[in-house]
C-alpha cells in the first residue's frame, strides 16, 4: 500500500521493492529558520542545498544514459555532493565550495546499475580519448560476438549502444539574499550531447566500433578549470512496438562512467 494514515505516509522508490513507512511531524519551520538551537542544522541545510545543485548537474551530464538506471541516482549524487563539500576544510560551515575539478575519481567508473552493471552485460572493454579544450570525445568498442560478449537478461531481440558527453562546474557560496549555492561556470552547468547508435540485432557479430560526440564550437571559449568533463557509455535493448518500429524497453540495459577529465 502506499498513502497516508493517521500522521504515517506509506511510499516505495525505485531500486526497492519495499514499502517505506515513515511518521510526520517534528519541529515547526518557523523554529527551524529563526531558532538559536537550530543555526547548525541551517548551516548545513545551506551546504545540502548546493550538494543538490550538483546532483541535478550531473545527472544532466549523463544525458540520455541516466534512463537506464535500475535506482534512484539522485540521492547517491547528493550524498556524494556532500562528501565532496566536507573536503574543503579551509571554508566556514554552511560557505563551504564543492570543488569536483579536484577530486574527479569520485566519479570514475561510477555504474548506474545494482543488479547487472555495465560490465556483466556487455563483455568487452571500451577505450576512449578525450580531448578536453575541444570538448570531444571518441569511445572506440571492440569486436562484439554476441553470443559470448552480450548478457540478454530479457532475450530482447535488439540493442543499441549509446555515448554521453557532460559537463559539471563546481559549486560555491554566493553572499546573496537568499543565501544561495551556485556554479561557479553557470554557462556549462549540467550539459550533456548523446550520440545513439544504430538498433542491431542481439544475434550478432559486430565489428569494431568508433563513437565521437562534440560540443558545438560555441562552448569551447566558455571552457575554465572548475568544469569537470563527464564521459558515459550504455547499452540499451529495444522491442518492435507498434507499427513495425523498434523501441527502447524501459529499464532494459545499463551504464557507467567510463572516463572523467
Amino acid at each position: 500500500m502506499t498513502g497516508s494514515i493517521k500522521g504515517v505516509s506509506f511510499y516505495t522508490t525505485a531500486g526497492s521493492d519495499k514499502v517505506i513507512m515513515r511518521t510526520k511531524g517534528g519541529a515547526s519551520k518557523n523554529r527551524i529558520a529563526k531558532g538559536a538551537e537550530f543555526e547548525k542544522l541551517r548551516k548545513h541545510q545551506s551546504e545540502w542545498a548546493g550538494c543538490v545543485l550538483f546532483a541535478r548537474a550531473v545527472r544532466g551530464a549523463v544525458g540520455a544514459l541516466y534512463r537506464l538506471a535500475d535506482f534512484n541516482l539522485s540521492p547517491v549524487w547528493t550524498g556524494m555532493g556532500k562528501n565532496l563539500i566536507k573536503l574543503d576544510v579551509s571554508g566556514e560551515v554552511g560557505q563551504r565550495t564543492l570543488r569536483l575539478s579536484t577530486y574527479k575519481q569520485a566519479l570514475e567508473s561510477f555504474s548506474f546499475n545494482r543488479n547487472y552493471p555495465f560490465s556483466s552485460i556487455l563483455r568487452v572493454s571500451p577505450t576512449c580519448e578525450i580531448d578536453r579544450d575541444a570538448l570531444e570525445a571518441t569511445v572506440t568498442f571492440p569486436r562484439i560476438n554476441t553470443e559470448m560478449d552480450l548478457v540478454n537478461i530479457q532475450r530482447l531481440p535488439y540493442f543499441r549502444l549509446i555515448v554521453s558527453l557532460g559537463t559539471v562546474s563546481d559549486i560555491e557560496y554566493k553572499r546573496t539574499l537568499f543565501n544561495n549555492y551556485e556554479a561557479t561556470n553557470a554557462d556549462l552547468q549540467g550539459l550533456s550531447i548523446s550520440n545513439t547508435g544504430p538498433w542491431h540485432s542481439t544475434i550478432n557479430i559486430l565489428p569494431e566500433q568508433v563513437m565521437n560526440v562534440q560540443f558545438d564550437e560555441q562552448f569551447k571559449a566558455l571552457l575554465t578549470d572548475d568544469v569537470t568533463l563527464l564521459l558515459s557509455i550504455g547499452v540499451e535493448f529495444g522491442n518492435v512496438g507498434f507499427g513495425g518500429e523498434i523501441v527502447e524497453v524501459k529499464r532494459a540495459g545499463c551504464g557507467k562512467v567510463l572516463a572523467v577529465r
